[in-house]
């Protein structure tokens, strides 16, 4: 929804802004999936890892700042750093912070491999 006088921002920008506020934390293997044609779910799917449970919630931190501060959006926010899987939902773009292990066990860029990538950072 797009309000009076306010320009909309295209989810693809804020999408790769994501990316790199993960990269800025040092994320690894990050991988940003353009979704629109398989899925009505989100636009786009950021995919990242994190070594350890710290590093996790200092990404999630770091995104939330920032996309707050850039714009105005707040997620909504499942799991926790401990289970070593967080989603991030802003609506048109989710984020997956996941540990190396759980990353592996979900393998979400296996599931969506129809989905081209935008963006690859090893």
């Amino acid at each position: 929804m797009q309000t009076i006088g306010v320009p909309t921002i295209e989810p693809g920008t804020i999408a790769r802004r994501l990316v790199d506020l993960a990269e800025d934390k040092q994320a690894h293997e990050i991988v940003l999936l353009d979704i629109r044609s398989q899925s009505t779910i989100a636009d786009y799917f950021v995919i990242c890892s994190a070594d350890s449970d710290r590093q996790i919630k200092a990404i999630i931190d770091h995104i939330d700042l920032k996309v707050q501060q850039e714009f105005g959006l707040n997620p909504r926010i499942e799991g926790t750093a401990d289970t070593g899987w967080i989603v991030l939902d802003y609506g048109d773009i989710v984020v997956h912070i996941f540990s190396p292990t759980q990353r592996d066990y979900y393998r979400l860029e296996r599931l969506w491999d129809q989905s081209p990538p935008v963006v690859v950072v090893q």
